[in-house]
């Protein structure tokens, strides 16, 4: 045994030692790192650090929408089998404190000059009024009162929730490169045009002051330090919101419902059981989520208030209720959450992807002005355009497949997997009875929303902007609220709003790929 602990010994230093020499390349067996054998440059960094506000999600497969009998026979849920990959989700929705020192910040930096910028982003706090219900107050505190800081911020539409995650991106990449002395962070004198964006910095576009930056080691630069590159490993993916998939994925916390890779028992709701009370034996009956339990009771009766709260709770520090089996609260009741996806009935179509699927994708890319990338004077940030220029490929062939396989025109027309054309006729471009023209197959690979339009305005005749729900400017929404019953607190329920309208009902919470491992383990 003596013999047995000092090999061992032997065998750590001897890794040890290995690890202080110069890396080697496996393929040429040149050093890296090293401006002797070129430069080329590898990170030591190879863990993804966990963002504020962050919650691990170890991913997998489950069953996705509603195993239980649809009772408002939408069939807009259909069980079926997906894969989520891991990710990372906030650990409660957006509070109004967050979401006013979004506003603060971008008041600092765009208030003076461009002050329509700074209107836009403000929630609509008249979203509170009803036609029949005395709800003043809320217009007037909700968002600007301290009482409310760790309330959920509501009346914000799809769009600000989006722009919320980029300024969000920023602001955590920004004191990343602060704390190791990268940059330097410099507010006295905040613009818009000058503050930092992550985009911008990786594009070796930011005009902020830089202080210790890296040293580079390719022996051409002469010395000359340069700024963290994505190889580098320092800076974290963006913010987003999550897709359908993984809110639901999130929203059941199966991590905690497995056993010997076996899924015990399909969860309706975010916690354990086919009931909205609970089973402990503490806090037997009462309520798991903030939600109204029917018409004219919202929280029960004084001295007894079934789940107290008649309208939002509080989504930290103080957690009212219990979080899933990811540490995750509010998954059920509160505010309905905002999910990237665009609204189809449909969620999984005949060859839809069964891994990490999500409809919405819009693939774009920076513009390039004598080959350096385009910056918008006003806002400091990228210039993009959409990829409709390459088309030379098998797995795509345009930028917006927002209405791929969803059952409209250009979907029937076109085969994406044989790359040809299913109809002889789309080549006419005859106008029809209503006015509207039969476009012809490159007029409907570039145009998809006029396509969508074509399909689903109803009396194109009279131009009336009617359309149906298939419109793409329609966001899935997730999860039950204050102001709903118990059917919507399952987790596989799901609806819709317009991405550029707000309610008292609708907050949201950020997402961010997980790069690497999978396993939380």
């Amino acid at each position: 045994m003596k013999n047995l602990k000092i090999a061992s010994l032997l065998l750590v230093a001897a890794v040890a030692l290995t690890g202080c020499s110069k890396q080697k390349s496996a393929a040429t067996g040149w050093n890296y790192n090293d401006p002797e054998w070129g430069g080329f440059e590898v990170s030591q960094y190879n863990e993804q650090i966990t963002a504020p506000g962050l919650v691990f999600i170890e991913g997998g497969a489950f069953t996705m929408g509603r195993v239980s009998d649809d009772s408002r026979y939408q069939w807009n849920n259909v069980a079926h089998n997906v894969t989520v990959s891991s990710f990372y989700m906030d650990e409660t929705e957006v509070t109004n404190q967050m979401y006013r020192e979004y506003v603060y910040w971008m008041r600092r930096a765009y208030g003076e000059e461009y002050p329509e910028r700074v209107r836009a982003i403000y929630p609509d706090t008249n979203c509170w009024r009803d036609k029949l219900a005395w709800r003043e107050g809320f217009v007037d505190y909700y968002f600007q009162s301290p009482i409310y800081d760790l309330y959920p911020v509501v009346g914000v539409t799809w769009e600000q929730a989006q722009k919320y995650c980029i300024w969000r991106t920023d602001r955590v990449n920004e004191k990343i490169l602060v704390d190791k002395g990268i940059i330097v962070l410099d507010l006295t004198d905040l613009r818009g045009e000058t503050a930092f964006q992550t985009d911008v910095y990786l594009a070796g576009q930011y005009r902020g002051e830089s202080k210790n930056e890296l040293d580079n080691l390719d022996p051409s630069a002469g010395g000359e330090p340069r700024q963290v590159r994505r190889e580098d490993g320092i800076l974290v993916p963006h913010y987003r919101l999550p897709t359908e998939a993984e809110w639901e994925f999130a929203a059941l916390g199966m991590v905690g419902n497995t056993y010997d890779e076996r899924i015990v028992e399909h969860k309706t709701y975010p916690w354990a059981g086919t009931s909205v009370r609970s089973a402990n034996k503490k806090y037997y009956g009462q309520f798991l989520a903030n939600f109204k339990r029917s018409r004219g009771d919202a929280m029960g009766v004084a001295g007894n208030l079934n789940d107290g709260w008649d309208y939002t709770c509080p989504a930290c520090p103080v957690k009212w209720y219990f979080p899933n089996d990811y540490g995750l609260y509010n998954m059920a009741g509160n505010v309905s959450e905002w999910c990237m996806d665009v609204y189809r009935k449909d969620q999984n179509p005949v060859g839809g992807e069964d891994q990490n699927p999500f409809r919405g994708n819009v693939y774009r890319t920076p513009t390039y002005i004598d080959e350096e990338i385009a910056i918008n004077d006003t806002t400091g940030s990228i210039i993009y355009k959409n990829v409709d220029d390459d088309l030379n490929r098998r797995n795509y062939r345009q930028a917006d497949n927002i209405n791929y396989l969803d059952g409209d025109y250009a979907s029937n027309i076109y085969d994406y997997t044989n790359n040809s054309s299913i109809t002889e006729w789309v080549n006419n471009s005859d106008e029809d009875e209503d006015g509207g023209a039969n476009m012809g197959e490159e007029n409907i690979l570039s145009n998809p929303d006029s396509v969508t339009n074509m399909m689903y305005r109803r009396n194109v005749a009279n131009q009336r902007n009617v359309t149906s729900l298939l419109s793409n400017k329609v966001r899935v929404v997730k999860g039950g609220s204050w102001n709903d019953r118990a059917y919507w607190m399952q987790a596989g329920t799901r609806r819709f709003y317009e991405q550029d309208r707000s309610t008292s009902w609708i907050g949201f919470r950020c997402a961010m790929d997980r790069l690497g491992p999978r396993a939380g383990k």
